[in-house]
């Protein structure tokens, strides 16, 4: 690499790695049940198949969109009837509007995931609104600080219009390093609470990982998070494997009017890494889900499957599971106590059933 190219790419990445938590940040982390010789550690360890992820190298020919998708525009000016609205951007970005407060879930405005502007895994349409289109929020809450879910772009201009940052542990370091201050940053460990107005924001085990650098991995927390109001209740999963505490999710704080759980960017070489649609429905129901919201799917290319193969498959799990699915186009609102779009908006692609590409989590015990 020239010293020219080093000169123009260092400063650009520098920036989006963030900072690794110190001081007082870092002797909070230390004290956390889940900190373990060093680092932040799943009580259900993640097992990789490097046999089988092996095959991940050979994509699906429909890993990514050949036409542009039919995205919405919503209409987010009023606040919604029935209480309780959800608004998916694609992947796992969304905005939750629960009994009077507004809560934006990992967005992800960027063009590309990741450090750099020119390179990485790129979206599949542009933002359908901009963010100063979304008016004040109440708080964003980070699951965890890969770059498809802390995306320092998007959080950098976001600062203006956002009351609170509700990140995981040694997250704020991140946060505090790109300009947010330190008073409007909450981080929380495992069944840590905050409350907005009348909704209390719980963050909840999930079974992740984290890092943005190489050597950084699990050096900050990762989690989940319920939204409890007086009316309704909302899970936002984050990234996850399959994982026990599901059921303790559920009798805290559920049932859920709405669950969001990630079904896409899978492998079966990689199965505690990532839900796949067929768990996500599984771990939906363990949660108490009434309506399963299917995320992390159309927006980015992170695995070899076929981009709608995540939707498909949830649909079909849903079914044989009695699940209420809805399936919203991005950018399409939805009021769950109204009605649940459920039009066929994407094409019909090959794809990989679950008998031929199963995705199956370890060392998950449930109690029923």
């Amino acid at each position: 690499m020239s010293l020219a190219v080093v000169v123009v790419v260092l400063p650009q990445t520098w920036e989006a790695l963030g900072r690794a938590p110190s001081g007082e940040r870092l002797e909070r982390m230390k004290r956390s049940p889940q900190w373990h010789e060093g680092t932040f550690a799943n009580p259900e360890a993640i097992v990789n198949d490097w046999t089988e992820t092996l095959s991940a190298l050979s994509a699906s020919a429909d890993a990514s969109p050949k036409v542009p998708l039919d995205v919405a525009r919503p209409d987010i000016s009023s606040p919604p009837a029935s209480g309780l609205r959800v608004t998916w951007f694609g992947h796992a970005s969304t905005l939750v509007e629960v009994d009077g407060q507004r809560i934006l879930t990992d967005p992800m405005w960027s063009d590309r995931a990741g450090p750099l502007t020119w390179v990485g895994p790129t979206r599949y349409f542009p933002p359908v609104l901009k963010l100063e289109e979304l008016g004040p929020i109440d708080a964003v809450v980070i699951s965890h600080d890969h770059y498809d879910h802390l995306d320092h772009r998007t959080v950098i201009a976001l600062q203006r219009q956002v009351s609170k940052f509700i990140v995981p542990l040694g997250v704020g370091a991140h946060l505090e390093y790109w300009g947010i201050a330190p008073e409007r940053i909450v981080e929380l460990d495992w069944w840590e609470e905050v409350k907005l107005g009348e909704v209390t924001v719980a963050s909840t085990p999930v079974r992740h990982a984290t890092g943005r650098q190489v050597l950084d991995r699990d050096e900050t927390l990762w989690s989940g998070y319920a939204l409890v109001g007086p009316k309704h209740r909302v899970y936002f999963s984050g990234d996850t494997g399959l994982f026990s505490a599901l059921e303790d999710i559920g009798e805290r704080y559920g049932p859920f009017d709405v669950t969001m759980f990630e079904v896409g960017q899978y492998h079966r070489g990689w199965p505690d890494w990532h839900l796949g649609p067929e768990q996500a429905v599984l771990a939906h129901q363990k949660v108490g889900g009434k309506v399963f919201l299917p995320i992390h799917w159309a927006l980015l290319t992170l695995a070899a499957h076929a981009w709608t193969e995540p939707v498909e498959r949830a649909l079909l799990a849903a079914q044989h599971r009695e699940v209420a699915i809805t399936t919203p186009r991005p950018g399409q609102s939805f009021e769950p106590d109204l009605a649940l779009p459920s039009d066929r908006w994407w094409p019909t692609l090959p794809f990989e059933t679950a008998e031929q590409h199963p995705v199956v989590s370890g060392n998950v015990h449930f109690r029923r």
